[in-house]
């Protein structure tokens, strides 16, 4: 018998005409009914559960009598909900308990699950063997399902309570349907290292085929991988998990941004199994940064992740190009050519900080529609044994649409030869992987690395960026076009 949560309701509350009720484990959901549509007339219907305590979006508040926000949470109702929660960060686990008993609305914000997260992470426990318990508050407590006791406050208004759960129930897969044809991103069954230099290198593309003839394609998938090294650690973003307990918390989890496995010494923790196992697709052809032999930075990764975990918007390190080889589940692409951040997303002028949406869900919520529309966009779905390639530059948001186990690399490529100088040389702030006490100068090193083996290729790199800079120049100082121009601003200006 499946256990059940205990509900105490003691204001009972109707649903509303975009709610109706069922029943989950002997548990009662309220659930709306979220339609899905895009310009071209696509919809998707799907059930979107009602947060776990039944708290309500702000707006709501005004045609609400009351709301626990202000009437039941103290002098902290002067603060926003934003800062109450930073509050409340600062509160260890006993704290933040005994705050919950107070009233029912910090009893509310007392369950807000980043909090929990936060606590679990940060705490001894994470570090060791532990039981995922379906969400962090009773991981951290150990608390079993069977014994939590959940107190409905519908008549609580707060988006920052609200909105990570909703975002979590979210379908995202009908953002991947319906691609535009001029978004879709070229398909090829296989090419030569001579296509892939002449024509493919400066634009995204999938490969059809090579991952099937990987000597361990047949043999790999998630539960074989977990069967083989569940007591072994794998990064997950922040934390060391034991494959065993990052495979229980895949199953089993409603975060809005899932924890993302993402292991750089995939190879060294299987024995050298997994390493054996692949190869490097020979289109590629050359990776200029094998020069730096074992002082090269970090280059390729395992990622492992549930249904709607992935990467917001970003590129790759180091001006790098990447392959991204899917063993196990499907994962949607969406890039943007270099100089041209996708909606939403705002890069510094110096290039070395990203502001964007906080996940994955909530960029294609608000920008997905308008980004299908913009100039440049490329979209895809890679599938098992298909490997993508990003090229150097691109930024990219990549989500899985299911279970997903892929296996990635970054490169230079001989095309790209010059864009990676450049990184290094010119933005050393943002340069990464490298062993800093190893390596303290990578532009110089890397130089002359080049000199010794590649000094033919280096010259042409370095000429290409010379003409380059001669060109902006020319650019930024003629006059006779829309350039900038010199001035004092004395002659004919108003402004001091």
């Amino acid at each position: 018998m499946a256990p059940s949560t205990t509900l105490i309701d003691p204001i009972p509350s109707p649903p509303s005409k975009r709610q109706k009720i069922f029943s989950v484990t002997g548990v009662n959901i309220e659930a709306d009914i979220l339609s899905i549509s895009d310009e071209k007339g696509f919809e998707d219907t799907a059930t979107i559960s009602s947060h776990p305590l039944r708290i309500k979006p702000s707006g709501n508040a005004y045609t609400s009598e009351s709301n626990l926000r202000d009437t039941s949470t103290g002098l902290f109702a002067v603060f926003p909900d934003e800062l109450i929660i930073d509050i409340l960060g600062y509160l260890d686990a006993e704290s933040l308990s005994q705050l919950g008993f107070t009233s029912r609305g910090l009893y509310a914000f007392s369950r807000h699950e980043e909090l929990w997260k936060a606590l679990f992470i940060e705490s001894p426990k994470s570090k060791l063997p532990f039981t995922w318990r379906g969400i962090w508050r009773r991981t951290h407590l150990s608390l079993p399902f069977s014994k939590e006791v959940l107190i409905p406050t519908p008549d609580l208004f707060s988006d920052t309570l609200h909105r990570p759960f909703h975002m979590s129930q979210i379908p995202l897969k009908p953002y991947a349907s319906k691609i535009p044809s001029q978004n879709a991103i070229l398909c090829l069954p296989d090419m030569t290292a001579e296509d892939f230099n002449q024509k493919y290198s400066t634009a995204p593309f999938i490969l059809t085929s090579p991952v099937k003839d990987w000597a361990g394609y047949k043999e790999w998938s998630i539960a074989s991988l977990v069967d083989r090294y569940r007591d072994v650690r794998f990064r997950a973003e922040s934390v060391d998990w034991r494959l065993g307990d990052y495979y229980d918390y895949m199953r089993d989890q409603t975060d809005e941004s899932p924890l993302y496995l993402f292991d750089r010494a995939f190879v060294e923790k299987t024995g050298g199994e997994l390493g054996r196992g692949f190869t490097v697709p020979e289109c590629f052809g050359k990776d200029y940064f094998e020069v730096l032999g074992d002082e090269r930075p970090d280059r390729r990764w395992m990622i492992l992740g549930p249904e709607r975990s992935g990467s917001t918007f970003h590129k790759d390190p180091n001006a790098t190009s990447a392959w991204n080889a899917v063993i196990e589940g499907e994962k949607y692409w969406i890039m943007f050519p270099p100089g041209s951040p996708p909606p939403g997303v705002y890069e510094s002028e110096d290039h070395s900080e990203v502001t964007s949406p906080l996940s994955i869900a909530e960029w294609l919520v608000g920008f997905h529609r308008e980004a299908r529309r913009t100039k440049g966009c490329r979209e895809g779905i890679c599938k098992a044994g298909e490997i993508l390639y990003v090229p150097s530059g691109w930024w990219h948001l990549v989500v899985n649409l299911s279970p997903s186990l892929a296996l990635t690399q970054n490169f230079i490529p001989p095309t790209q030869l010059s864009a990676a100088i450049e990184f290094l040389r010119d933005q050393p702030g943002s340069v990464s992987g490298f062993n800093t006490k190893r390596v303290r100068d990578p532009y110089g090193l890397f130089i002359k690395r080049m000199e010794e083996q590649y000094p033919v290729e280096l010259q042409a790199a370095l000429e290409k960026l010379e003409k380059k800079k001669k060109t902006k120049w020319g650019t930024l100082t003629d006059t006779k076009g829309q350039g900038f121009s010199f001035g004092f601003g004395c002659e004919d200006s108003d402004e001091e």
